[in-house]
């Protein structure tokens, strides 16, 4: 009984926050991580008066709770990555791509060398900051770019595009992450070579299981009879490969993300494939999505803004610099003006689900424990990097509607309509789950 209340507590709090953000014009998750703190407050200052909500962060049941959140969240983030979309970028695209992420990655690891304290985990935390502020959260800015009417123009082609290709680099930078995550202890140069062997394997198997093993069982699903099955063989699929990536020494995130993304439209037919879809969305962002950033913000102290200021200001300011210097100059290079090129930086730059599930997978690896004791720097990390994600996205939207504040949505070089492009059941269903 005590898990329903506190899920019913989670749920009301993160439902309404979250409403209240999305009127304000920002992310649902941006809402549903404020409610998160603002219980974490409550409980802080008033635990002994919500003694269930006190335990709450060392509840296993719970815990078993937030990874089923990850889990879906990543299932979603790769059931609404199109792969094929990779073959459609262009080259313009890609170079951003690569800029969007080498740049604030560089910057993140050049900050943690510097200010973070000498321990053996050192290198480890300093590519946690890098990986971290590399990560793009582009649903933000569709959303964004979709109410403005400038989805279908060439910057918002080319922030969608550039993002796609980033996603896919991102997915690579974090599967090294995670695995270091999971050894406990910062690996040595043959540890390293052997953890980027087993990478290599597990990527070669998915590959090839979700190219050509996938739509084979995709074909005999319709001559089951089973009710569901079709959504059943999804969940076994993203199932197996978290088993297969765990058996490997990564975390089972790649693997569902990886399960979604081969959960293709010609593996099954197209309806059905709707169906599945709607199902794991709204399972997803109806339940197990605001649990798992209410559990984040939860986490968040202000010990980050009171023991540490600048270091939070130089998070922010390199996550913000890297993505509109590491996207921004590649687009005015491309041949961009300046104001297109800008906000392709500002699109580039919001955070989302997918930096929340690696700090919150370091956490729990105890990567913000080292050294003994941690010192001011190293116990706000955690805290630091939330708040890092949700200033940045923040910042997105106000960005983007300053940058384009009475101009005209439809330039007659970009425009396709007269109308903004209706939004698909994948850009209704996913804001921010990457």
């Amino acid at each position: 009984m005590e898990v329903l209340y506190v899920l019913l507590v989670l749920l009301v709090a993160t439902r309404l926050v979250g409403e209240v953000a999305v009127r304000l014009g920002q992310p649902a998750l941006v809402g549903e991580l404020l409610a998160g703190v603002l219980l974490g407050i409550v409980v802080t200052n008033h635990g002994a008066a919500f003694p269930v909500l006190a335990e709450l962060p060392d509840d296993p049941v719970f815990d078993a709770i937030t990874d089923l959140g990850i889990f879906f969240l990543m299932l979603m983030a790769g059931l609404d990555l199109r792969p094929w979309k990779l073959a459609e970028a262009s080259g313009r695209a890609i170079v951003i791509a690569v800029g969007g992420l080498a740049l604030p990655l560089a910057l993140g690891i050049g900050v943690g060398g510097w200010l973070l304290p000498a321990s053996e985990l050192r290198s480890a935390q300093a590519l946690f900051i890098g990986a971290a502020l590399a990560v793009t959260a582009v649903p933000v800015s569709v959303g964004v770019l979709l109410s403005m009417g400038r989805l279908d123009t060439s910057a918002g082609r080319l922030i969608v595009s550039a993002a796609i290709v980033d996603d896919v680099l991102s997915l690579l930078l974090l599967a090294i992450l995670t695995a270091v995550l999971q050894t406990g202890h910062q690996p040595d140069t043959a540890a390293l070579l052997t953890l980027a062997g087993r990478v290599a394997l597990y990527f070669a198997i998915a590959i090839l299981i979700g190219r050509f093993l996938f739509p084979w069982l995709g074909g005999k699903i319709g001559a089951l009879r089973g009710h569901e099955f079709e959504f059943s063989f999804l969940i076994l699929a993203a199932l197996a490969y978290a088993v297969l990536a765990e058996a490997l020494s990564m975390h089972f995130l790649i693997g569902a993300f990886l399960a979604g993304l081969f959960f293709v439209r010609n593996t099954i037919d197209e309806e059905t494939y709707d169906d599945v879809f709607g199902k794991v969305s709204a399972l997803t962002h109806g339940f197990f999505a605001p649990v798992f950033f209410a559990s984040i913000g939860i986490h968040v102290s202000g010990e980050a803004l009171i023991q540490a200021p600048a270091f939070l200001a130089t998070l922010v300011l390199a996550a913000t610099a890297g993505k509109l210097l590491g996207a921004g100059i590649p687009a005015r290079l491309s041949g961009m003006d300046a104001r297109d090129s800008l906000a392709v930086g500002i699109g580039m730059n919001a955070r989302g689900a997918v930096e929340l599930i690696v700090a919150d997978v370091a956490l729990r690896a105890g990567l913000f424990s080292v050294p003994d004791p941690p010192g001011a720097i190293v116990a706000s990390l955690y805290s630091a990097i939330v708040i890092t994600a949700i200033t940045t996205t923040l910042f997105t939207p106000i960005g983007l509607k300053w940058l384009y504040r009475g101009s005209d949505p439809f330039p007659d070089d970009d425009a396709q309509s007269a109308a903004p492009p209706p939004a698909t059941k994948s850009d209704r269903a996913v804001d921010v789950s990457t």
